[in-house]
């Protein structure tokens, strides 16, 4: 299984997404592809994401069974803390 979330994402990111995956929601693209497809679909989100941003969720033999990856200005950014990978909150801009 693979979910990718894009907020503030250009229409030709979302374009390319609904390519090869399935928008249930606004901005929720859900799929199931090989490792290999998925990285080069990252690889577009990366490269398109311009302002936006965007996280990518798969499953993945880890003790959490999934893994994620983050691209764009969130808050929000991936911690490895003793193994697991968590969520961690940047401070604000003032």
């Amino acid at each position: 299984m693979l979910v990718i979330v894009v907020e503030n994402a250009p229409h030709r990111l979302r374009g390319r997404l609904a390519a090869w995956l399935l928008e249930v929601r606004a901005g929720v693209f859900v799929g199931d592809y090989s490792a290999r497809t998925r990285d080069r679909i990252w690889d577009q989100v990366v490269a398109y994401i311009d302002e936006g941003d965007a996280v990518m969720i798969w499953k993945a033999p880890t003790d959490q069974g999934f893994d994620f990856l983050t691209v764009g200005k969130n808050r929000r950014m991936p911690v490895d803390f003793d193994g697991l990978k968590l969520v961690s909150f940047l401070p604000r801009n003032r």
